[in-house]
């Protein structure tokens, strides 16, 4: 079993929603990652995303764009970004860490290369934004051959059919992008992600994360009634933003925002109340 399945399971068997927060990997200096990863674990993050620096993120709004462009001007490649990883594990070898990114970084490497880098440094899998299932035999098999997870995006548009193809392939979970568009935008109707949730949870066997458009503890609260983890990116790397110039103020200041979070979040889970998903 996967490290990312057992923590679900644990927090199965808990009755606690996962915390998953995104940053990019180097923003706004690759000194600050690594502490900063502690920091959110120390708050209460279950499993931690990393943003592997991109030159063209499709997928991603303008302020994790910018917090791309911010790596990449220091250099942060995809091999820094393992070496991230793998100085995470020195302390902690237990916290999921899921690499989030695009496809032409690994293409580079090459597909056994980053496999084995990856598992060597610690990664747990990776969710790589433009790899359609269609297309991604090759990696999805020399992946899962280094025991690495494959987490598939789904969106509100996605049909039954093509979620159940989604099914198929991915591991570890699958992640609901809850509202249309890029990261950062939209309005998140809580009421039609749970029931697009309770779907694709009739159809998958895999937890489902929910993202994109959670800004605040209501919105995590919300989304935790539902969801088997409550996914945040933009909300905190636009916190990082505004610090780039006092970079040590950073692992303090996500911390206590996660912790916001976690305390709305175990608050859902500690009512009484049914969960609208189950």
């Amino acid at each position: 079993m996967s490290r990312i399945a057992q923590r679900f399971e644990q927090l199965r068997g808990r009755g606690r929603t996962a915390l998953i927060p995104f940053v990019t990997a180097g923003d706004p200096a690759p000194e600050v990652t690594v502490p900063l990863m502690h920091a959110m674990v120390a708050a209460g993050a279950d499993l931690v995303e990393l943003g592997v620096p991109f030159s063209d993120p499709m997928a991603d709004g303008p302020v994790i764009q910018r917090a791309t462009e911010r790596a990449l001007a220091k250099g942060v490649s995809l091999t820094h970004v393992l070496g991230m990883v793998r100085e995470f594990r020195e302390r902690d070898t237990e916290t999921p860490v899921v690499l989030m990114g695009y496809l032409n970084p690994i293409e580079v490497m090459g597909y056994d290369a980053f496999s084995r880098q990856a598992q060597a440094a610690g990664v747990d899998g990776a969710l790589i934004v433009d790899l359609p299932p269609e297309e991604g035999h090759d990696l999805i098999e020399t992946m899962k051959s280094h025991g690495l997870d494959l987490v598939y995006l789904l969106a509100p548009t996605s049909t039954e059919s093509r979620i159940a193809r989604i099914g198929g392939v991915a591991s570890g979970f699958v992640y609901y992008v809850s509202v249309k568009g890029v990261t950062g935008a939209g309005h998140l109707d809580t009421e039609a992600v749970a029931g697009q949730v309770r779907l694709i949870k009739s159809l998958i066997p895999l937890p489902v994360g929910v993202g994109f458009g959670i800004k605040d503890p209501e919105t995590a609260a919300s989304v935790a009634r539902g969801a088997d983890a409550v996914i945040v990116g933009s909300a905190i790397v636009s916190r990082i933003e505004t610090l780039a110039e006092t970079p040590e103020r950073i692992p303090e200041t996500i911390a206590d925002f996660l912790a916001g979070l976690r305390n709305a979040i175990d608050a859902v889970d500690a009512s009484p109340e049914p969960r609208t998903a189950e």
